[in-house]
């Protein structure tokens, strides 16, 4: 390291740290640390759960952030303001070591949320990894096989070949949307003895599914689903998850071959740990630029950052917006440059519903439709990180629409 050059530290290789990492000068240099060795772009990771695209079309190793950047295989767990060093703990081997720093940038996203419901841990799935999508592919065929072998009871074929999506936000939606062309395009000519029995359940605990889009758009997508027999069941919790039951508040059952688990998110173990300024959900207390109350040289943003006096929402476009803005106030407080505070420009939101169509929730805008599901392919394709990577979404969008998506096991 060249020691006119100061030792950046980041935690993490979401869209924050990723776009801090790849955008900020020279004057630092970048060391990151995290359990994933890559950037995944994670809007598209419902249509990997399918196979509409494949699973290293999303990925970008973060070592192509920067051509010197420094990556260490681990999970951080500690943090020491005082000796300025991070703890660390390797991914394959438990080795333990400490990382030098001048500058931090934690950036540890957020964790799965089970809001404490029995059972959800032990027997849900999850979409916030790529392991997570893979194992749901896994699932999916697997519930179709196993329902295809003889001597099944009809009982256990319709529990098996029930899917149920508890959370109604925009990844349980889009989960379901895709399951469902999955299961339409797709199987309905390789296990069509047992389309019949095949449903798809989304459990929201609240009024209504997509809360933070616009009540035409929602009341677009409940229609639609409702049209594909995506069954809805709006205002009820879950209470307690079986091995092959959910349990509902109301009392009533919902035998299932897969369970997906979409509602909300929580922090990190380093979140919880670390010893630096939270909220009450474990996020850092940050001001606008993003400095962790009372530590100059230490940043948080993401989901895992909470600005002062904002209430920015925990979405992939904010935490890239704000990891560019990151990259540039370093490289300004480097050179002696006034830096200004983050302001946030709102971008809408996007949604996929099946059937190609999708909603558009922007400023001054409320589309839905087919248009605007060529919209929202365009606007995920232009901001995937890498050309590589844009040409093979493209490529797996054409290659599922014309030879269909693989139903293969692995």
């Amino acid at each position: 390291m060249s020691p006119e050059r100061k030792r950046l530290l980041i935690l993490g290789t979401g869209f924050g740290a990723f776009h801090v990492a790849k955008y900020v000068g020279p004057q630092y240099d970048v060391t990151v640390v995290s359990p994933r060795n890559h950037f995944l772009f994670t809007p598209l990771l419902p249509s990997t759960t399918v196979g509409s695209i494949e699973f290293r079309s999303i990925i970008e190793p973060i070592r192509h952030a920067r051509k010197d950047l420094r990556f260490y295989h681990a999970v951080a767990v500690g943090v020491d303001p005082g000796a300025r060093t991070v703890q660390c703990t390797g991914i394959t081997d438990g080795h333990q070591f400490s990382v030098d720093y001048d500058v931090l940038v934690v950036a540890v996203g957020a964790g799965r949320n089970t809001f404490n419901v029995p059972g959800v841990a032990e027997h849900a799935l999850f979409l916030k990894e790529l392991t997570d999508a893979r194992m749901l592919r896994g699932r999916i065929i697997q519930c179709f096989e196993r329902a295809n072998l003889p001597g099944i009871t009809t009982d256990e074929r319709r529990s098996l070949l029930h899917f149920v999506v508890c959370g109604g936000g925009p990844t349980g939606v889009e989960f379901a949307a895709e399951l469902n062309d999955f299961l339409v395009e797709d199987l309905s000519r390789v296990y069509p003895r047992l389309m019949p029995e095949t449903r798809i359940t989304l459990v929201e605990a609240m009024k209504e599914i997509l809360g933070t889009f616009d009540e035409k758009l929602r009341r677009y997508a409940t229609d639609l689903f409702l049209r594909q027999n995506i069954r809805i069941l709006l205002d009820a919790p879950v209470v307690r998850v079986d091995s092959s039951v959910v349990h509902l508040k109301n009392g009533s059952l919902l035998p299932y071959g897969l369970l997906l688990w979409t509602t909300g998110i929580g922090p990190t173990r380093f979140a919880r740990l670390a010893d630096l300024p939270k909220d009450n959900r474990a996020r850092f207390l940050t001001d606008g630029f993003f400095r962790v109350q009372g530590h100059e040289d230490i940043y948080a943003l993401g989901d895992c950052g909470n600005v002062e006096g904002a209430n920015l929402p925990a979405t992939a476009q904010v935490a890239q917006q704000e990891g560019k803005y990151l990259a540039r106030a370093l490289t300004r407080r480097a050179r002696g440059e006034p830096v200004a505070p983050f302001r946030y420009r709102d971008l809408g939101m996007l949604a996929y519903v099946g059937g190609d169509r999708a909603l558009a929730d922007l400023q001054g805008f409320k589309g839905r439709g087919w248009a605007t599901w060529i919209f929202w392919r365009s606007a995920y394709l232009t901001r995937i990180v890498s050309l590589k990577n844009k040409v093979k979404v493209l490529a797996d969008w054409m290659t599922a629409q014309i030879f269909g998506r693989d139903i293969s096991q692995f």
